[in-house]
């Protein structure tokens, strides 16, 4: 399934943080990805190719978050 990511999105990923929680917040989209944890706040970087294969849903920022005042 081809995902069209943004930064601001959630993923959620296949494997879950040591935390307990599988959702990331992409704060960084490019060759590499720059992911945050959900549930701690801990911040990763992950190579494209990793992300897009161990993404199970993509949930998009919403429209109201991405204005700007």
């Amino acid at each position: 399934m081809d995902f069209v990511y943004e930064v601001g999105d959630v993923v959620r990923l296949k494997k879950q943080h040591p935390c307990g929680s599988f959702e990331w917040e992409i704060l960084r989209v490019g060759a590499d990805f720059r992911l945050k944890c959900s549930g701690c706040g801990h911040q990763i970087m992950l190579p494209r190719r990793q992300v897009e294969k161990s993404t199970k849903a993509l949930t998009k920022k919403s429209a109201e978050n991405s204005k700007n005042p």
